[in-house]
């Protein structure tokens, strides 16, 4: 009776562990098929194109109406699966940059996102899934990114009809006509500032409307250079102010000198 308990304790315990295993297995295949499935099907690059567009060419005409997008929209920062991340960047100098979770520091900002995938891919908001670089289509992402990381191709009639169809969706789910006054100018605003450019003629100009103002580096300069100068303007004009009044005072002592001598 003792050996055949033990024989079956035996039998029993091999499938007992390998079960235990496979399922700690499981939970390892399925996070690390899960992070490849979100690095191959959302580009971190397209995604931070399309926020920077929205950003700069959308937000400030939100911001001026005081609409709040609701967060059904696609262009909600709740729908961005590196929205958490890309706000976790600190940028202390153009080869600078820090975690700011760990507060680890790295040389550039591709290091840093190759941080992000490894060491806090938890903070990726996987909820829906939703990728804001597939909105890139609608948003033009290629207009603000580097030129060197954008291959030129040949205008596809489908793929612009598609994208052109997203860009209206858009408009017509975030800035629902018949929702307010607001709504309705933000409306027609996204289909002339993104719509209309979404097309193979490439007549129309794409962010017609302008955006948020920017200081360019020139301008920088430039600013800097003056500010430095300024001083140095003032003190020429105190110097050929005071050797003017020297030079006049000059001239009245010979004047009065003049005067005093005996004709």
């Amino acid at each position: 009776m003792l050996a055949a308990i033990l024989i079956f304790a035996l039998a029993s315990f091999p499938q007992a562990f390998s079960q235990e295993v496979g399922e700690i297995g499981g939970e390892r295949s399925i996070e690390a098929e899960s992070g490849h499935e979100l690095q191959v099907h959302c580009s971190r690059e397209r995604s931070r194109a399309a926020w920077k567009v929205i950003d700069e060419y959308l937000m400030p005409f939100v911001e001026q109406e005081r609409y709040q997008i609701p967060s059904k929209c696609r262009l909600h920062p709740s729908n961005d699966l590196f929205r958490d991340q890309e706000q976790h960047k600190i940028n202390y100098d153009f080869n600078q940059w820090q975690c700011g979770y760990c507060k680890k520091s790295f040389r550039a900002e591709k290091y840093l996102d190759q941080h992000f995938d490894n060491r806090h891919f938890d903070r990726l908001n996987v909820t829906d899934g939703k990728c804001l670089a597939d909105l890139c289509g609608a948003l033009h992402c290629d207009h603000v990114m580097d030129s060197r990381s954008v291959k030129k191709t040949r205008c596809n009639l489908a793929a612009t009809a598609k994208n052109r169809h997203l860009c209206e969706s858009l408009a017509d789910r975030c800035f629902p006509l018949n929702l307010s006054p607001s709504a309705a100018r933000l409306h027609e605003l996204f289909l002339r500032q993104f719509c209309d450019a979404v097309t193979c003629s490439g007549k129309k100009k794409i962010f017609p409307k302008g955006g948020k103002k920017s200081v360019s580096v020139f301008y920088l300069a430039i600013s800097i250079l003056s500010l430095m100068l300024l001083p140095l303007f003032y003190l020429i004009v105190y110097l050929h102010q005071s050797e003017i009044r020297r030079g006049t005072q000059q001239l009245r002592r010979i004047t009065r000198v003049g005067k005093m001598k005996p004709s």
